[in-house]
């Protein structure tokens, strides 16, 4: 395996299971060290960083919420302490729900929101100093199709998408001049392990162009590309990897 990674360190929210620990065992493949992180699943963060070792990487975890400054810095500062740098952030944390318009409570839209994309900002904002300490390097947002078509029962969802995709251009021009890539990589439908409260997904269905669901190791490969060193030259852009449901 390349270790193009080697010495870096990155940070994965949301990687107790799913896309996110996928991500953080293709960074750790390629020589990274990870931090992982949960809101709550201490079990499935701890079995990522079990699974980032064997694949050849250090491996820290930090459990907590990130929809506040406090625990967002908490998670970048464990990166600190454990690898003393961080050079990769990867923003993958994020809630779902199906829901009729009318029906969304006030504290489930916001907190979709908070979670989805107030939280990526935090993340990125405890992040940047540190990162351009060490002279640049990525961060990586996880968007969802919803933000890009139209999507019954997940206005929620869809809203927290479309402003992910829109706070990753900006981000993308502002933090150029610091030689930090930032662009969002948007999974289609993918199998997956989904609580209760995920639903389905009526966005996609299938059949697809490749009539299959994809892997979480698909979705995993461009994230792990977006880091490479030879992607300093790729910013501001929107990867889709959904077998063809959708082509802007």
């Amino acid at each position: 395996m390349d270790k193009f990674l080697e010495g870096q360190v990155a940070v994965v929210s949301g990687s107790a299971l799913n896309i996110g620990r996928e991500i953080c065992v293709q960074l750790a493949q390629h020589g990274a060290s990870v931090v992982t992180h949960a809101r709550s699943d201490r079990e499935g963060a701890e079995k990522t960083a079990e699974l980032v070792r064997e694949a050849g990487g250090q491996a820290a975890t930090w459990i907590g919420d990130l929809t506040e400054p406090e625990g967002a810095k908490a998670l970048i500062q464990t990166a600190i302490d454990a690898f003393g740098k961080i050079t990769i952030l990867v923003n993958n944390a994020a809630i779902r729900g199906n829901d009729r318009l009318e029906d969304i409570p006030l504290e489930k839209f916001q907190r979709i929101l908070a979670t989805n994309l107030q939280a990526h900002f935090l993340c990125a904002q405890a992040a940047v100093p540190h990162i351009e300490a060490q002279g640049g390097g990525r961060i990586v947002n996880i968007g969802g199709l919803a933000g890009h078509r139209g999507v019954p029962l997940r206005a929620h969802v869809a809203t927290s998408k479309a402003g992910l995709m829109g706070m990753t251009t900006s981000m993308a021009a502002e933090l150029a001049e610091k030689n930090i890539t930032v662009n969002i990589v948007v999974p289609g439908m993918i199998d997956t392990i989904r609580g209760a409260s995920a639903g389905g997904a009526p966005h996609i269905g299938h059949p697809n162009m490749l009539h299959r669901d994809g892997a979480p190791a698909e979705v995993a490969h461009w994230v792990t590309a977006l880091c490479h060193p030879n992607g300093g030259y790729v910013t501001g852009q929107t990867i889709h990897v959904n077998g063809g449901a959708y082509t802007p």
